[in-house]
């Protein structure tokens, strides 16, 4: 079985390829990214993240992110052994609660036992090359064949994984990455559930788990990572698992400190529940909360999300957009030379997936009520707590009617008229996406994402004007496309 697995890590084949692919949900990625002192980004490894999304028998649905490191041997193994381990006719709509968390844990340990038959030859041959150099340091051979060797074994992953079952939801967590659940209120609030807390140096309950196994943990505190990442719980990484005594932070550990155990968390009955589930990667968290800091992160990405989800006609389409908002906003505060700039300098792969729960997509652009054209109008917001800067997306409607409404379907918070010139004279009616959070650890906040303007007025330019506060350069460019009849945009509507 184990040279099995090793052929078919070494193929393009999968287990997972004849399992239908669930389309009720849409994966956006981007690679890695280093800046330099211009501003211009450069990649500097290739995508290590993973994910799956697929469909099985009996109204299972299973859903997972992985954030690989050092390579993504790790992460696209497990997306595929997992799924073989849990869609193959394991689960079924008889199982209790407490059989599908038995399941889980027990998919995660074949995982992780699986990999590592994958690269027994492979350690082998490294202890052997290693036993070598020791008497002759200078055969350049054979430090070559160890460093190709280290190279085939080195990296692992961390996981967030969900599974549908009987319309009920259960995630199961390793390591950094996160899940939020978004229900929407009948009165058009968003209520953030974030699922569980990442397995980190930080988490006091993991830190008590390494004190148990003789680890200080206070020093495991103030490095604030273990071998180069920061999670306390991962899939792979033979540094940690096969030769953690040989690491300072772990020698005194009495047993294995770092574990592929998930945690698990459900089931949460999904029955009448409107809105969205999130599984996000570690470095799409990471870019955002360096931009804006980590107080508001929850309520920004859901606030993203919703505007792409009132403009966008598929999910693949409003996951990746959502990405790229995140992208430009890591590297707009980079280049502002702002004060969270030097947290900016370079992030890491990003993975966002979006699973609809009976949540209305845009179609073909048009309003469900209404119909008309959405055109993205880009407002600036600050986060209270944060000095930096970014803007929203609204998604403005022109129907036949002479209304403008956001496309989304939250919360009123600024209404006024705005006459215009012409024959569509239409009434601005913006709304923002209002949001709670809540969270197995803390509470964030009101999650008000548009704050009050400071007191200073903007100072005019040259020619008397000044900055726009809101910037319609896609309204105008969308609008004129849309009706070229002998007027281009700078002929007609927009700034002259």
């Amino acid at each position: 079985m184990a040279a099995q697995r090793r052929n078919l890590m070494q193929s393009h084949q999968s287990w997972t390829d004849d399992l239908p692919l669930c389309q009720m949900c849409g994966v956006g990625t981007a690679p890695n990214c280093v800046y330099g002192s211009d501003g211009k980004g450069t990649q500097s490894h290739t995508n290590e993240d993973g994910h799956l999304r697929f469909r099985g028998e009996d109204g299972c649905f299973l859903y997972g992110v992985f954030n690989g490191y050092d390579g993504s041997r790790v992460a696209s193994f497990a997306s595929q052994c997992l799924t073989a381990e849990l869609l193959l006719g394991q689960l079924n709509s008889s199982h209790t609660d407490n059989d599908v968390r038995r399941i889980l844990t027990q998919a995660f340990d074949v995982v992780e036992k699986s990999y590592f038959e994958t690269i027994d030859d492979a350690l082998a041959e490294k202890a052997h090359l290693s036993n070598y150099l020791l008497p002759h340091n200078e055969n350049q051979k054979v430090q070559e064949r160890l460093k190709e060797v280290e190279q085939e074994v080195s990296g692992g992953a961390t996981a967030v994984v969900a599974l549908i079952l009987n319309n009920k939801l259960y995630i199961a967590n390793v390591g950094t990455n996160r899940a939020l659940l978004c229900k929407s209120s009948s009165d058009g609030q968003n209520q953030v559930l974030q699922i569980g807390r990442p397995h980190s140096t930080d988490n006091e309950e993991e830190l008590q788990r390494l004190v148990a196994l003789g680890v200080d943990s206070a020093r495991v505190r103030q490095a604030g990572q273990i071998a180069g990442q920061s999670s306390t719980r991962r899939l792979g990484d033979y540094r940690v698992k096969v030769n953690y005594n040989e690491i300072d932070l772990l020698s005194a550990a009495k047993t294995k400190p770092i574990i592929a155990e998930p945690e698990i968390h459900g089931s949460q009955s999904l029955d009448n529940v409107t809105g969205f589930l999130l599984l996000m990667s570690e470095g799409l968290i990471n870019a955002l909360e360096s931009a804006h800091g980590p107080e508001q992160a929850n309520q920004e990405i859901v606030a993203m999300v919703a505007a792409e989800l009132a403009q966008q006609t598929s999910l693949e389409a409003a996951a990746q957009s959502v990405v790229e908002r995140v992208k430009r906003l890591h590297h707009d505060v980079y280049v502002s030379g702002r004060q969270r700039a030097t947290y900016c300098s370079r992030h890491e792969d990003m993975t966002l997936l979006i699973r609809t729960l009976n949540y209305p997509l845009a179609d073909g652009a048009l309003t469900p009520t209404q119909g008309g054209r959405i055109y993205p109008v880009s407002v600036p917001y600050s986060n209270s707590q944060s000095t930096s800067k970014t803007s929203v997306t609204l998604s403005l409607v022109m129907p036949s009617q002479s209304t403008l409404t956001n496309g989304t379907n939250t919360a009123s918070t600024l209404e006024e008229g705005t006459p215009t010139p012409g024959s569509q004279s239409p009434t601005a009616t913006l709304q923002s996406t209002n949001t709670q959070t809540q969270s197995s650890s803390s509470s964030s906040g009101d999650g008000s994402l548009f704050r009050q303007r400071g007191s200073q007025a903007a100072q005019p330019d040259e020619t008397g004007r000044v900055p726009p506060y809101v910037d319609f350069s896609q309204f105008y460019r969308l609008w004129g496309s849309d009706h070229s009849d002998g007027q281009s945009t700078q002929g007609g509507l927009g700034p002259q």
